[in-house]
């Protein structure tokens, strides 16, 4: 048990704990603009308006990255700028239109670096870069890139259903980008695979197999099923032996926690049917993605982590809400 408390304990200590409990801050001040324009509620991992061609949905992803990484590593964090948006948009089912971004350095040199990474990503990936904004007499170096989508079929935040199996999907061929919290399983992967893993998530929707799941994100594995659970005003129980993992991830609990808060740069949580889930646990397997069942989707709503005998709740929405006020934003 006092391996699990430490778990626990370390997660809601977390730097990505923390970047995902300030949407909560701006939450008041965003209510109603969705419905206000035909769209969804905030919660998703991207916006959703109508398409005006009446064929489904358009998805709008933004991301803006921290000031420490996009100075320490600036052609990995334009990379990942573009990859976690294109991820956003697969995680609601949809396909990647262009991307435009909006950069700020200090003079030329980092300012190339980033959008060399940009470009690399676009173009593997197969999305083009279309435009953006850029200063070069910025005091410090910042980075924020958006991408336009479509789907005709949504995987989204609300719709978790008690009963649910949860699936992890997560490209464990890839290795850690020291000294932070990446999994990155893109940039060494031949990009023909890259765009064929991305087109699965949507054609899981459109298959009608899939219609509730996020992208874990810089909250990890838990902090992820923590938004979902909360937009869908359900619980969760997550049985940390099911989880997928690297091969030679360590024993103990630090390893356990460094994996629980990854972002991998291909991961995902799913809310399936039962009798779906066997169908999109092999649509990963057969892409050579690791799948399993991690758990389910409960009444109520406590996130609980077992571990065998061992149990805990790791945050219990209903008494302390993680990013929502009065709804949710993401």
């Amino acid at each position: 048990m006092a391996e699990l408390d430490r778990i626990v304990a370390g997660l809601r200590a977390s730097r990505g704990f923390a970047h995902k409990r300030d949407i909560a801050a701006v939450m008041g001040h965003l209510a109603g603009t969705p419905a206000a324009h035909g769209g969804t509620a905030n919660g998703d991992d991207c916006a959703v308006l109508p398409d005006p061609s009446g064929a489904g949905h358009l998805l709008f992803a933004i991301e803006g990255l921290v000031r420490d990484f996009v100075e320490a590593m600036p052609w990995f964090a334009g990379y990942s700028a573009v990859m976690v948006n294109l991820s956003d948009i697969a995680a609601m089912g949809g396909r990647a239109v262009a991307v435009v971004d909006a950069l700020w350095s200090d003079g030329e040199a980092m300012a190339v670096e980033l959008l060399a990474g940009m470009r690399a990503a676009a173009e593997r990936y197969g999305v083009p870069l279309v435009g953006g904004h850029s200063n070069l007499r910025a005091d410090s170096a910042q980075l924020a890139v958006s991408v336009l989508g479509r789907a005709t079929k949504l995987i989204q935040s609300f719709t978790a259903r008690p009963g649910d199996v949860l699936l992890m999907a997560v490209d464990l061929r890839g290795a850690w980008h020291d000294p932070y919290p990446f999994w990155d399983a893109s940039t060494s992967a031949p990009a023909e695979r890259l765009r064929a893993d991305m087109e699965l998530l949507p054609r899981l929707a459109e298959d009608g197999l899939v219609d509730a799941g996020k992208d874990i994100s810089m909250a990890g594995l838990p902090g992820t099923l923590l938004m979902l659970i909360e937009c869908s005003r359900v619980g969760a129980v997550v049985e940390l032996d099911r989880i997928p993992r690297p091969q030679d991830l360590p024993e103990g609990d630090a390893a356990l926690l460094r994996w629980l808060a990854a972002f991998p740069s291909f991961g995902y949580l799913l809310s399936v049917r039962p009798a779906h889930a066997g169908e999109v646990a092999a649509r990963f397997l057969d892409a050579g993605i690791a799948c399993a069942a991690i758990g389910e989707i409960t009444e109520g709503s406590r996130l609980v982590l077992r571990d065998g005998a061992a149990q805990a709740t790791l945050w219990d929405h209903a008494e302390e809400p993680f990013i929502t006020a009065g709804a949710c934003h993401a």
